[in-house]
């Protein structure tokens, strides 16, 4: 029932995204960027005092990507003369809750929330909000509880670059989806953003998605299982579908003890540094690269400014990209960034961001000039 409901919800996010979405002309229309163009922020005054409360799922930490949104996040707050006080979760979602009353109770002007289950922590934004401390939930949007903004990337085109990356590189054959968490409404947008793609292409007979699965959690030892328990079964897929590169990489380790590995298309996203190594290696296809640094300055942005205006300050908050139901009531203000695909022959985009190293990216593989 829980995922039926979070399916409904997606279908509802999905129509107020597009209509909150047609009015910017940036949207690309292939392979390079995605998703909604960026709004320039107005850099807020450097504010002495002001503290923002940031509230991680500490299961995030086992995908690399997140180390760094913590980097940029508090780096870019700190720019800009706020504190930070990081509190990470190690025990689920009561494990979280209690942490973010713990924040509350250092007097917090802002609370910034990367939750564990979207769900669950409603209650909790509730009794925050109640107080008057405004709420921004970063990259996983919280549902039933008002929002003062929602900073992520736009998952459902993610999902539809899978799609597409695959449907081309596999235009018939078998195909497996491993889809993410599913206590993160992400994993839900980017599994509607592939079906989008390539559910004419099954009806059509071209492709057999043999087998769709999910994960509990966003673990790459949980995926090393359930994908080790499929492969047991049989290993005829053409083409993986990956919720993450995490994932992705836990697929691909069980493929090459199969000797499998680069006769499978496999697809994820994150850009993490092992993934670009398989990529230039040629046993992933592709990923999804979300330039981090412009998010993390996006949200510290945003979390100054709602601060200050909490504070009675004149502040200028930009307007958003989107405004999305949440089922909280209360339409949820969603600052959107732009992501890009990443094949081998466009490696250089992560170099040149200086997300990773050329020496890191190539390091087992030789270097095609």
């Amino acid at each position: 029932m829980k995922q039926i409901t979070r399916i409904l919800n997606i279908l509802f996010l999905l129509v107020f995204l597009f209509c909150g979405c047609s009015r910017n002309s940036g949207q690309s229309g292939g392979g390079g960027s995605t998703g909604i163009s960026r709004l320039d922020l107005q850099k807020p005054k450097k504010e002495q005092g002001l503290t923002i409360g940031l509230s991680i799922a500490t299961a995030t930490f086992v995908i690399e990507r997140w180390n760094k949104d913590l980097k940029v996040f508090t780096g870019a707050a700190k720019e800009l003369g706020a504190d930070v006080i990081v509190q990470l979760s190690a025990g689920g979602i009561k494990e979280q809750i209690s942490q973010i009353n713990y924040l509350v109770n250092q007097n917090i002007d802002i609370l910034v929330v990367i939750a564990h289950d979207t769900e669950l922590i409603a209650g909790a934004i509730k009794q925050i909000k109640d107080k008057g401390i405004p709420v921004i939930a970063y990259d996983r949007l919280i549902e039933g509880a008002p929002l003062d903004a929602y900073v992520s990337f736009d998952s459902h085109d993610v999902g539809r670059q899978f799609g597409l990356a695959l449907s081309k590189a596999v235009p018939r054959g078998r195909y497996l989806a491993v889809n993410g968490s599913i206590h993160d409404t992400n994993s839900f947008f980017i599994s509607s953003g592939f079906h989008e793609v390539i559910d004419p292409l099954i009806l059509r007979g071209d492709i057999d998605l043999v087998q769709e699965i999910w994960l509990e959690e966003w673990s790459p030892d949980e995926a090393l299982e359930k994908i080790g328990a499929i492969f047991d079964v049989t290993t005829d897929f053409d083409a993986i579908a990956c919720g993450n590169d995490a994932i992705a990489g836990a697929a691909i380790k069980l493929l090459s003890e199969r000797r499998l590995a680069g006769k499978v298309a496999i697809v994820g996203q994150d850009a993490d540094l092992s993934a670009c190594q398989r990529i230039v290696e040629g046993t992933q296809l592709m990923t999804v690269y979300k330039p981090i640094g412009q998010l993390g300055v996006k949200a510290a942005e945003l979390a100054v400014a709602l601060g200050q205006k909490a504070r009675g300050m004149d502040v200028n908050i930009p307007p958003p990209d989107a405004m999305l139901d949440n089922h909280s009531g209360v339409m949820a203000p969603a600052y959107l960034e732009k992501s890009t695909v990443i094949y081998r022959d466009n490696i250089d985009e992560v170099i040149r961001d200086g997300f990773h190293s050329r020496e890191d990216v190539f390091r087992n593989a030789a270097v095609v000039e």
